[in-house]
């Protein structure tokens, strides 16, 4: 039977793969992360499946005559933060080659999940950066890299304030897609040599899904194919929803007068 510092364990192994799922890490990665904590407490059998919405672990003590237990951790809603990925890797190892508590290591854990974002203010300048480039790259001068700019973190704004509320990311993604289009068509109106085409690019590679994709073939490669079609789905989604905001936002602009 497992006894109740084991459960402790467990609850941690959870907590940590719970942490690692909903920053965005690759199945395989947080399976083998709950396996190495618990394995290193001596639980004998540890098995674990893990989906992007949930994390299902079985142990028992390895006797014949043992019960099995199955313990299942609900997961809602994802960000990418590779910073905390990579602390609880480092976390994973410090616990199964040290001599760390099963308490120190809940508030280590505990520490790295209260830990904040980037500042708003840099994290408003990355964003301008990533959609001025790419303005630049698909086309733009100097002048639609400076427009590019500033709405850049314009849009970047709105869906942090719309992740503050608690709104999916099809909606967000509609939304900030759909303000980047408008204003970009508006600043070619008030200025005929813009290139709205580059600015409206190079907003919406802001929030293309890169990782999601990535991570979807990654878990394709591991096997995880259930895994691998959930966040395929996710991506295309993604991309349906900036496909659709900015085709809404140039649709609009044509019938108040506008050109597309």
């Amino acid at each position: 039977m497992i006894n109740q510092v084991q459960k402790k364990v467990l609850l941690l192994a959870l907590k940590a793969g719970k942490l690692m799922m909903k920053s965005g890490a690759e199945i395989y990665r947080v399976e083998d992360t709950i396996t190495r904590i618990c394995k290193a407490c001596d639980i004998p059998y540890v098995d674990v499946f893990a989906i992007p919405t949930g994390i299902f672990v079985s142990l028992d003590a390895g006797d014949a005559d043992s019960n099995v237990y199955t313990y299942v951790k609900r997961i809602k809603g994802s960000k990418i933060d590779l910073g905390k990925i990579s602390k609880i890797n480092q976390f994973a190892r410090e616990f199964t080659t040290t001599d760390l508590s099963i308490d120190a290591g809940m508030e280590i854990i505990d520490n790295i999940a209260k830990q904040p974002l980037y500042p708003l203010v840099l994290r408003l300048l990355g964003a301008s950066c990533v959609t001025s480039f790419f303005s630049m790259l698909f086309g733009g001068d100097m002048i639609d890299f400076c427009i590019a700019f500033v709405l850049g973190s314009g849009v970047y704004a709105i869906s942090s304030l719309l992740d503050k509320v608690d709104t999916n990311f099809f909606i967000r993604c509609f939304c900030c897609c759909a303000v980047a289009a408008f204003f970009a068509k508006l600043a070619w109106f008030l200025l005929p040599t813009v290139n709205a085409d580059a600015i409206i690019i190079g907003c919406l590679m802001l929030f293309v899904p890169g990782v999601a994709i990535t991570n979807a073939i990654r878990d394709f490669l591991t096997g995880d194919m259930l895994s691998g079609l959930a966040r395929l789905c996710e991506a295309v989604m993604i991309a349906l929803a900036l496909a659709t905001g900015a085709g809404v936002a140039l649709s609009l602009w044509g019938l108040i007068g506008g050109s597309i």
